[in-house]
Parts: C-alpha cells; sequence; structure tokens
C-alpha cells in the first residue's frame, strides 16, 4: 500500500494503466466513457481515489493488496463516470460496459426481416424482480423490431 503515495512514480503507473485499459479499445472490450468526460473523470476519480487511500487506518493499509485497489479504484472510476454521464444511454453503457450498445450489428440468420439489424434505441425496463434491456431495432429493409433480455444483478 506504501507504493500508492500520491505522486509517487509507482502510483502513476497503476492510474495510467487502468485508464488506458478502460479508455482505449482493446479488441473485445470497448470503453464505456466516452470521449467528452474522459479528462474530467481522470481528475475526480483519482482525487476520489486518494481520499479513500488517506482514510484507511494503518492496519487497514496492511490489509489492502493489489486487486483490493484495483477494485476500488474501478468501482470509483466508475461511479464518478455516472455523475458525468450527460445521457441516459451512456448511463446504460457505463452500467452495462459489455453489453450491445446504439448502432450495433444484430445478425439474426433465422429472420430474413430481422437480418442484419442495427441497434437504434435501449433502455432499462423492470418487471417485478427483474431487469432487463429493451432494445428497439431496425433492419437494412427498414423492418423494426424489438427485444429483450435479462441483465444480469
Amino acid at each position: 500500500m506504501e507504493h500508492l503515495k500520491k505522486g509517487t512514480v509507482e502510483s502513476s503507473e497503476f492510474v495510467e494503466a487502468t485508464f488506458n485499459f478502460w479508455f482505449i479499445d482493446n479488441q473485445h472490450i470497448r470503453s464505456p466513457f466516452p470521449a467528452y468526460m474522459q479528462d474530467k473523470l481522470k481528475g475526480e476519480s483519482v482525487n476520489r481515489f486518494y481520499a479513500w487511500v488517506a482514510q484507511l487506518e494503518d492496519e487497514a493499509k496492511k490489509e489492502v493488496n493489489d486487486d483490493i485497489v484495483t477494485e476500488k479504484f474501478e468501482e470509483i472510476i466508475f461511479e464518478e463516470a455516472l455523475k458525468l454521464a450527460m445521457t441516459e444511454d451512456d448511463r446504460i453503457t457505463i452500467c452495462y460496459p459489455f453489453l450491445p450498445r446504439l448502432g450495433d450489428q444484430v445478425n439474426d440468420e433465422t429472420n430474413a426481416q430481422k437480418h442484419n439489424s442495427k441497434i437504434t434505441h435501449r433502455a432499462i425496463t423492470k418487471e417485478k424482480d427483474e431487469t432487463f434491456m429493451k432494445v428497439k431495432l431496425k433492419s437494412e429493409s427498414d423492418f423494426a423490431w424489438e427485444t429483450k433480455f435479462e441483465l444480469p444483478l
């Protein structure tokens, strides 16, 4: 934990590595953070992270390992990003970064009308104790349709 004192080389490398992972699209992982918020998000999340580190008791600092530090920092980044989000769709992407997004193509090989469709709208809905993402799509032939799927907890 000592290596995370504000301004140290190790802390800046850790912080930059985390931001690079989440801010730059990498193969199967797309950044959930729009460009308009990234600079402010960096500052807000780093300040809040160091405030969290500073309030830890000495005994707690001994217990904290790299996994806990990484998990806490990422939690802070996502919480701060939600505060900065300008649209509901941005909030959905931040909450569910690995799910389909606006403009993504969906190919339904079993239904010619739905083949080669693009997502045009997303919304979160609740039914009893379950949460769903409702997705509206439009095919190349202008066939509009929608579907929903249950979201992970």
